[in-house]
């Protein structure tokens, strides 16, 4: 993966930030995207490319305009060359009753978690097809393949996130570009933290209740999903070895999704 350029969006925590070290440790040049504060995520940037010897840079792009996400993928190309890897990370949720879920959130969610995706996408492709080559991964979510209460936009979003990743297998196939989707269970990440938090309103529950009823209760493992293992397996996604696995939602959740 030497000198490939890749693009992580919400990589500034979580599974997008432990996706850029990786990916910059095993010798890409990464542009991570994500919210925080600007020159904190400058020495983070600047600290992961002393580790590496990678490139390693910051856009602080919001995903929500597609102005925007079209601008973070030309901005990444006119930095680092030519865009070889898109990691489709960054998401948003909100938990609420369908009959009282705002509707400003489900735009929103749909704008970050599913649109910003789309974007980004279709604005790398037509590069990766002239050099035929190019990897795509979408974070996506086990509420990608199956249901869950008090988050309909979340749900939507990621199973429309699936359906995207295989449209898009297809079409990229014949010129050398593989695009999957990983399907993460309960990973401990900002986001997660705050759906404990707003389950609790919800539901009742205390947050430590929340954690194991709502979010453990359905992964064999008893145990959250670290995110240094779904890194692992996007970057196994964005590697030579990964030439013949395109269009696949390849979840990582502990077991959740046997059910």
């Amino acid at each position: 993966m030497k000198n490939r350029n890749a693009v992580v969006t919400g990589a500034t925590s979580g599974i997008g930030l432990s996706t850029a070290r990786l990916l910059a440790a095993r010798g890409c040049n990464v542009v991570l995207n994500g919210l925080g504060d600007r020159e904190e995520i400058e020495r983070l940037c600047a600290g992961i490319a002393a580790e590496t010897g990678s490139t390693v840079v910051f856009s602080p792009a919001d995903l929500s305009r597609p102005e925007e996400t079209r601008g973070l993928i030309a901005e990444a190309a006119a930095t680092l060359g030519p865009i070889d890897i898109l990691v489709n990370n960054a998401g948003v949720q909100h938990v609420a009753a369908l009959h009282e879920f705002p509707e400003e959130k489900w735009d929103l969610v749909l704008a970050v978690n599913l649109s910003a995706a789309f974007h980004a996408i279709k604005a790398v492709l037509p590069s990766m097809m002239e050099r035929r080559w190019g990897r795509i991964v979408n974070t996506a979510s086990v509420l990608g393949m199956v249901g869950a209460p008090h988050k309909p936009a979340y749900v939507a979003a990621k199973h429309g996130l699936v359906g995207l990743t295989k449209a898009v297998a297809i079409e990229a196939a014949p010129h050398g570009i593989t695009c999957n989707a990983v399907c993460p269970g309960t990973v401990m990440t900002p986001i997660i933290e705050r759906q404990i938090a707003q389950q609790a309103q919800v539901t009742g529950l205390a947050e430590d209740q929340v954690l194991n009823t709502v979010f453990l209760q359905r992964m064999p493992t008893g145990k959250p999903v670290q995110p240094e293992e779904v890194a692992e397996m996007i970057a196994f996604l964005c590697s030579d070895a990964a030439a013949s696995v395109t269009g696949a939602a390849i979840p990582v959740d502990g077991g959740y999704t046997t059910h």
